[in-house]
């Protein structure tokens, strides 16, 4: 009779495990089903030119990603128009030459849409920076994409003449997810300009340039006639803390210092880095 009972309870129990394996299959194949979303890599992005007249072309990058992406063989249209609760000014502020970008698999479903900057009879300072937001109002080429519904924010900083870049001593006031301060100098620090009123430190939070490999060193920001921007984005370009900044950045039109503060989170935790930047 035992031998009977243990029989059925093990019969039993491997129609349970059957029964989750089946579930378990089901759950993955619904979530291989799912669509491919086409639209804007990032939400937000600053771009900056002298105003001197010049027209400045920026490119922004649209990505392909889903369950399926890499089984798409056609190339994939795309349609993008800016969203009427933008700032920014069509024929004053910028242009778009053709609003339709093309995904091709062969580049794997990357590729750069271009908008053009305006500047003539611009005159800075601007009381603000414009605001393009875009948004893909279609997406056309396979059937299993669709919209990811995104916009990208663009700002756009018409900058005055700036020569921030050399070496500094650069002092890290560093407050913890603890809440517990400390201090940091680095007399080391170097500023490189990479565009338009656009700059890249050495150093970001309280790591070395080593410590953070295979990342890019430091983090990027803006100079707006002395208003400085951090430019959002992953923790040295490459790993998953965010690196966000305040509204407070500033330049002393006298020395020539600058002071930044910026936080870098992580699943909710963040460190807070208030830095003075000293002209060597």
């Amino acid at each position: 009779m035992k031998t009977f009972k243990y029989t059925l309870l093990f019969i039993f129990g491997l129609f349970l495990v059957n029964s989750c394996l089946v579930d378990d299959e089901t759950k993955y194949d619904l979530n291989d089903k799912g669509p491919n979303l086409a639209g804007f890599e990032q939400t937000s992005q600053t771009i900056a030119a002298v105003a001197d007249g010049e027209e400045y072309q920026f490119k922004i990058r649209m990505k392909v990603v889903g369950p399926t992406s890499k089984n798409i063989t056609n190339d994939i249209s795309l349609t993008v128009a800016a969203d009427p609760s933008s700032t920014a000014v069509e024929g004053t502020h910028y242009r778009i030459d053709n609003p339709t970008m093309t995904l091709s698999p062969s580049n794997n479903l990357l590729g750069l849409f271009t908008i053009t900057m305006l500047t003539e009879g611009i005159e800075t300072p601007l009381a603000t920076s414009p605001k393009l937001i875009l948004r893909v109002n279609s997406a056309s080429g396979d059937p299993t994409i669709i919209n990811n519904g995104k916009p990208i924010t663009i700002t756009m900083n018409y900058a005055c003449p700036s020569f921030l870049e050399g070496t500094y001593t650069l002092t890290i006031d560093r407050v913890s997810t603890t809440g517990d301060p400390s201090q940091i100098i680095r007399t080391d620090e170097v500023i490189t300009k990479i565009g338009v009123g656009t700059y890249r430190t050495t150093y970001v939070g309280h790591w070395t340039p080593a410590q953070l490999a295979p990342g890019t060193p430091g983090f990027t920001f803006t100079d707006v006639c002395g208003v400085i921007t951090v430019q959002e984005n992953y923790l040295a370009d490459y790993w998953a803390n965010w690196v966000a900044g305040t509204d407070f950045g500033s330049v002393d039109p006298e020395t020539g210092n600058l002071y930044i503060e910026y936080s870098v989170c992580y699943a909710g935790a963040c460190n807070y880095y208030k830095c003075t930047y000293v002209k060597q």
